[in-house]
């Protein structure tokens, strides 16, 4: 990067910093004035932000008294006054923006300021956190503060029913996780009556570890399944035949992108095992996609790595946090094969109903803002897509903690040998401990090992995170060996224990880089908060994942300059850190792009998503007559048939199928007879059709004589065949997505052809409804009392 952009950045910020600290001063005053204030006097400072809000003042006029009164709040209720750095942070999470707080800093009650000036407006403010532990916690803290000023607090979780969930929503300010936000938002979309709703319209969110939710979780879309056809038999026959391949002879394995492919060999096998011409030919597409499934699973997906086995079940791991994705299933028939090929029950596949990405989703707010300690990495990413900068408020202590230079050993036997006799050494002067890994498997072989040298510790990984906070908790107290997997804990701090600082503070210790750098300093910052001592080193061998993958060869050939030939050789030195610095920096690029990717495809999705369900809604939010919506939709259908019967010639028009379309979609054969189109223009017909379509409406009204039961049946008939058709054009757009890929091979830009394709299967889909809605609405018998 050129200096002067760096320098103009860095120069930026400060600026930025000089801006935010005049506003905090006087939020600091205000402070000052209200602290004379008795509890009630401060307590009736809300409703009268309130009035004032609504009588035109804006959030941003009040902020300095809001923030003041809240500060004082906390202050009087918490026994915490929120430091000037925090009211910094609060600033630029009002204005929409990313707040980078080192760990430590006190996010959750800077997060209070900009919560309450914002729950203000009565629209409804969502605080957004990784799990359903942090939103409990959080609610039940902060919410003493919120209840105290007047303000209601909700939490939305899981296991609610809509009614708890509508509570939750319709308060000022609404606790949940993502997942839920996402999965309420969807299920609001697919209701049938307006009061089966559980969301307002989406207003402020505020999103807590934003790098988390937006970034590391952003390339797996949310998705709403129903059951679908698949075959349990065809799973098990491909995984047997894949358990017969050789490697390297049948078959190869791209690490780098995490795929298999056949060999010549291993078609032929493919052939003679399922006694076939030729695997490849267009009537055994889905068994060969049956086979690259049990291909992925057997040789690329690893138990206790990607997944593990419990209770007779294949549960995903999340490989960023290294927790268990409970009721997370992989699409696309992968799950299934893992399911073959552990033996356990396969369980149903399923269609996709309903669908949206994180990007998407948290696009829809009117006012998006996150907080976190890692964001700088991936600045570029939240201005792109989230267009949210972030700023990086300076810590209310200096930062003294040691981060020692990464120490490299060429096997992994010799570097955990060095990890257990380091901290064995720390174990002895009693410095509390906390051992970093990337994966479950790792986590079980450190404790294995620990056990045998006698070193008491605790194990926090996918496994067990039910007492997670507690044993984070606690790994500041002297003589503590925790070991976790990477971000497990996250959002709750280690307090040290007496004595610990006179010992050096906490000492952290990585057993390998992550493929993501924030990960890395999100576990560095676990120790030195607050200006405590700390330290953190990580320890890293050759034959790591992310070495395996993107590094060792520079790596290696740095070695040979230093020449360092010998098995037990280590190595401390800027200079391979920098070079693992540079891997990382290459993985981050790759699972942006793939985020990119999946967000440019979801665009396509997204536009048709904003038109159905903008639809839907005006069509469950009507209270008079839908003859608005399903009369043009009768009108497009008669002009796409007669248009397409009365090309050329008049002599070659085919009036047969106007009249039976006609009398099959319109009216009854007696209404109608090739007499009265023989002799007509094109339009001509499609008026004399358009009438009496009007007049059989109008008629069907007149037959029921009650709006409201014709108003019922009308949506009956919308919103039924509406649903069935975008859940099958979902499901279509999927498919579309996944053989996309292969019109690259033809010179084809992929997303173009998506694109194209996407929106003339979106118009077919219309033109199919359309047709629907017209047969079943004038074709169907009205029945008295009929419910969506």
């Amino acid at each position: 990067m050129p200096t002067n952009v760096l320098k103009k950045w860095v120069e930026s910020d400060q600026r930025r910093i000089k801006q935010l600290g005049k506003l905090a001063d006087q939020v600091s005053e205000y402070s000052q004035e209200y602290q004379k204030l008795s509890d009630t006097d401060l307590q009736a400072k809300t409703p009268e932000f309130q009035q004032r809000y609504q009588a035109g003042t804006t959030l941003d006029e009040l902020l300095p008294e809001a923030f003041a009164v809240a500060r004082e709040g906390a202050r009087r209720v918490l026994g915490l006054t929120p430091f000037r750095v925090q009211i910094m942070g609060g600033i630029v999470l009002h204005e929409g923006n990313i707040a980078e707080m080192k760990t430590g800093e006190g996010k959750t009650l800077t997060a209070t300021l900009p919560v309450y000036l914002n729950a203000l407006s009565g629209k409804g403010v969502h605080v957004v956190t990784v799990n359903e532990y942090l939103s409990e916690r959080d609610a039940e803290q902060m919410g003493q503060l919120y209840n105290w000023l007047g303000l209601s607090v909700g939490i939305n979780k899981a296991d609610q029913t809509p009614e708890e969930k509508r509570a939750a929503y319709q308060a000022d300010i609404t606790y949940s996780t993502n997942s839920e936000i996402g999965f309420d938002y969807l299920r609001d979309n697919m209701v049938v009556y307006k009061e089966d709703r559980v969301q307002r319209p989406l207003n402020f969110a505020l999103v807590d570890e934003v790098d988390s939710i937006l970034i590391d979780e952003a390339r797996t879309p949310l998705i709403i399944s129903g059951p679908a056809q698949g075959s349990n038999q065809l799973y098990q026959q491909t995984d047997q035949f894949a358990k017969t391949l050789k490697p390297e002879t049948d078959f190869k394995v791209d690490l780098e992108t995490k795929t298999v492919s056949l060999t010549e060999a291993g078609i032929n096998r493919a052939d003679k095992f399922f006694n076939l011409k030729n695997i490849y030919d267009t009537d055994n597409t889905a068994l060969t996609h049956h086979i690259d499934q049990a291909l992925r699973a057997n040789y690329v997906m690893e138990r206790d790595k990607d997944y593990v086995v419990k209770d007779d079940e294949v549960l995903i791991v999340d490989s960023f946090t290294g927790r268990i994705m409970d009721g997370r299933r992989f699409s696309d028939g992968l799950h299934q094969a893992l399911e073959a090929k552990e033996g356990v029950t396969i369980q149903e596949e399923s269609k996709t109903m309903a669908n949206i990405t994180y990007q998407n989703l948290f696009r829809r707010y009117r006012k998006l803002a996150g907080m976190t300690g890692t964001a700088k990495t991936e600045q570029e990413e939240f201005r792109e897509i989230y267009n949210m900068n972030a700023v990086s408020i300076p810590t209310n202590k200096p930062v003294i903690r040691l981060d020692e230079a990464d120490i490299l050993y060429p096997t992994l036997q010799a570097k955990f040998d060095a990890v257990i006799d380091r901290v064995k050494e720390l174990h002895e002067r009693q410095q509390p401990i906390l051992l970093g890994t990337v994966a479950v498997e790792t986590s079980e072989y450190l404790a294995q090992r620990l056990t045998q040298a006698h070193i008491k510790h605790v194990v926090l990984n996918a496994k067990n995170h039910a007492k997670e906070a507690d044993i984070v908790a606690n790994a500041g107290q002297k003589g503590a060996v925790t070991i976790a997997t990477n971000m497990a804990g996250r959002g709750t701090d280690i307090k040290l224990g007496p004595g610990v600082v006179a010992l050096g503070g906490l000492a952290v210790i990585g057993t390998e880089r992550h493929e993501s750098r924030r990960i890395d300093n999100q576990l560095r910052g676990r120790a030195g908060r607050q200006g405590d001592p700390g330290y953190s080193q990580f320890y890293l061998s050759l034959e790591d994942d992310l070495m395996r993958r993107f590094g060792s060869d520079r790596i290696k050939a740095i070695l040979k300059r230093l020449r360092v030939e010998d098995d037990d050789a280590v190595i401390r030195s800027r200079m391979i850190t920098k070079q693992v610095e540079s891997a990382q920096k290459r993985v981050e690029g790759n699972n942006y792009d793939s985020r990119k990717n999946v967000l440019k495809y979801d665009n396509v999705m997204s536009e048709q998503r904003d038109v159905i369900y903008g639809e839907r809604n005006r069509v469950i939010e009507e209270n008079e007559s839908l003859k608005w919506v399903i009369m043009p939709m009768i009108k497009r259908t008669i002009s796409r048939i007669v248009d397409l019967h009365t090309q050329g010639d008049q002599k070659h028009w085919d009036l047969d199928t106007i009249l039976d379309f006609s009398i099959s979609a319109l009216v009854s054969p007696n209404e109608i007879g090739l007499s009265n189109l023989k002799n007509k223009s094109a339009a001509e017909i499609k008026q004399f059709l358009n009438s009496l379509a009007e007049k059989n409406y109008d008629a069907k009204g007149r037959e029921l004589g009650d709006p409201q039961q014709l108003l019922e049946f009308e949506k009956v008939v919308v919103l039924r065949v509406v649903d069935s058709h975008w859940t099958d054009h979902i499901d279509a757009m999927d498919r579309l997505r996944e053989g996309i890929g292969l019109r690259g091979y033809g010179q084809l830009n992929p997303l173009v052809e998506y694109q194209r394709e996407g929106y003339r299967m979106f118009e077919e889909m219309i033109a199919d409804t359309d047709y629907d809605v017209t047969r079943l609405f004038m074709k169907a018998e009205i029945r008295q009392n009929m419910q969506r």
